[in-house]
């Protein structure tokens, strides 16, 4: 076994028990009949009645009025910055447009940034509005997962839970405390963590450079911990002060990691079916594993025109070989391509890599795992996702064999199913009908860095990041204009509350239903049968959507790189 694989033994193995830990503990949090002193606080600051029981309209009301609460604060926070403390640089306000684009980025978990951050926020508008995001859209996130599983769980209910009580529980619980042991860690790693905007050093020449920095510490650890992604430096997880060593480059993939892996836990140990949990795990696991074995291929490979310019792209002991255009040379071809495959399936969008300098097949990688957005997925989200291909994988099975199908033990029907596609269908339909806008679109030319099959990947990236709630870009376009900021705020929004809130009617519906018991002809779930036949499902539904864009982007471009020929 070479050195390589083991480290990606090893690293999906921390990931493993971790999750089991983690995934018992949300648990304990979605089920304890007691409130801590902080909840009960809270409780009564905002007028909540933690006693009250939602059906799924009341919970996903409060679930969307309160983001659009918080989205708000956020862009009034960015508006107003120029008036704010804390901005030694001076540093203006956004412009409304990116204002909007920014909190929609951040209120939806996505984090996308048409700015760079060290020389566009002050320090306290990295705090007020984009840590304050980072946080409420992380958990929103996984409270909606614990009351998406609650609604699993139930039988002749129409209740799923208490929004408030799952939202400052998974607050008070899990996203803080793990945030600060985290910040702590990094900070000993050598992240800045302090109110002081820049300093100035002398350099070997004599010249006087200002560096900058932040409470860097704190915004990485739940940028990571919540699946965010938005970077305090453009550079973002590739910038120094943001990952300095191999400690906080494995704890960042990790924590992407830790929450979507760890809900597949929680719902086997909230239903009390481990077994079907370990087979969603084991579904996540099978598209992960594929897919980091493609990118890394495609980039320990290397790009022959890069060989024919005379580039050595040759693995030695002095260098690790492959395509090394945009990565770090400490980080190497192993741990990008797993950075590169972790943070878009599990759609957080940090970076330590530039991915419009991945090869043709290597950027085809990420811009799949978003359009599936079910490979772990987000914090909470991810998992809902999985879910809504399991019941579509039961519908497909209960078809072929003439019955009506089942879903632990729930019959599954008409109006389940339209729920399901409504959720399935919104996704394709943001990303490929916004980016069809934008290649029409007179002014979108002046936005790209490359033309031809590239350019069209850096248009399909960005609203498939943007729709996935992922983040990440392909770094060559800018997108800092009215009508991408415009367009890819929508498409943010969009992406999160247009799949996340049909899934919650979905989860609704069956816990009203009466639990059916299994009978010869229930297709049972709980197998490896059903992890491979799912594992088809999301693949086959995914390819049949997309392979036609992705045909027009980088599957092209490999050919024309496989064949010597650039676009001009």
């Amino acid at each position: 076994m070479g050195l390589k694989t083991l480290e990606y033994v090893v690293t999906l193995s921390l990931m493993t028990a971790l999750a089991i830990v983690m995934g018992r503990w949300i648990a304990r949090t979605f089920t304890d009949e007691k409130h801590w002193t902080m909840e009960r606080l809270s409780y009564r600051v905002l007028g909540i009645d933690p006693a009250e029981r939602m059906g799924w309209v009341r919970y996903g009301l409060a679930l969307l009025l309160s983001n659009a609460v918080m989205m708000a604060l956020g862009y009034l926070v960015l508006r107003a910055q120029g008036w704010l403390p804390w901005n030694e640089m001076g540093n203006p306000a956004q412009a409304p447009d990116l204002a909007f684009n920014t909190a929609a980025s951040f209120i939806t978990n996505t984090n996308w940034q048409a700015y760079a951050g060290e020389s566009s926020l002050s320090n306290a508008t990295q705090m007020l509005a984009i840590t304050f995001l980072m946080f409420c859209g992380a958990t929103t996130g996984v409270a909606a997962a614990g009351g998406f599983i609650r609604g699993l769980a139930r039988a002749s209910s129409q209740e799923v839970g208490n929004y408030w009580v799952d939202f400052m529980r998974v607050l008070w619980r899990v996203m803080l405390p793990l945030c600060f042991v985290i910040a702590l860690v990094y900070v000993w790693q050598g992240m800045p963590q302090t109110l002081a905007s820049q300093t100035v050093a002398t350099t070997l020449e004599g010249a006087r450079q200002k560096i900058v920095f932040g409470p860097v510490a704190s915004l990485e650890s739940i940028k990571h911990i919540g699946t965010n992604g938005g970077g305090f430096f453009s550079m973002n997880a590739a910038h120094p002060f943001e990952n300095p060593t191999p400690l906080t480059n494995l704890l960042h993939i990790l924590s992407m990691l830790l929450i979507p892996s760890a809900l597949t836990v929680t719902f086997g140990t909230m239903l009390a079916k481990k077994k079907q949990g370990w087979v969603f795990f084991g579904a996540f696991l099978i598209m992960f594993i594929g897919f980091l074995a493609m990118v890394y291929g495609a980039e320990q490979s290397g790009n022959p025109l890069l060989t024919q310019a005379g580039a050595d792209q040759r693995l030695t002991a002095m260098q690790p070989g492959g395509n090394m255009e945009g990565k770090e040379m400490r980080f190497g071809i192993a741990d990008t391509a797993l950075f590169v495959a972790t943070t878009t399936a599990a759609t957080t969008g940090s970076v330590n890599a530039m991915h419009d300098s991945l090869t043709p097949l290597g950027g085809a990688v990420p811009l799949a795992q978003m359009m599936l957005n079910c490979v772990f997925g987000g914090d909470g989200v991810g998992f809902i996702n999985l879910i809504q291909y399991a019941i579509l994988t039961v519908f497909l099975a209960g078809m072929m064999i003439g019955r009506t199908p089942e879903f632990l033990g729930k019959k599954i029907e008409a109006g389940d199913i339209k729920l399901v596609m409504l959720s399935v269908l919104a996704h394709p339909a943001a990303i490929l009908g916004f980016t069809a806008l934008a290649t029409l679109w007179p002014d979108t030319g002046t936005s790209l860095s490359n033309h031809g099959p590239h350019g069209f990947s850096q248009v399909l990236y960005a609203y498939t990041s943007g729709t996935a709630n992922n983040g990440s870009a392909f770094a060559g376009f800018n997108a800092n204009t009215p009508f991408f900021n415009t367009t890819i705020g929508l498409a943010m929004l969009i992406g999160r509350f247009f799949t996340l809130l049909p899934l919650l009617a979905v989860a609704g519906s069956l816990a009203a239903k009466k639990t059916v018991v299994a009978g010869p002809g229930t297709f049972p779930t709980a197998t490896p049968l059903f992890m491979g036949l799912l594992v088809f499902v999301v693949l086959v539904v995914g390819g049949l959507t997309f392979l036609p864009a992705l045909a027009l982007g980088p599957l092209v471009e490999q050919l024309q790189m496989l064949s010597g020929h650039v676009y001009p």
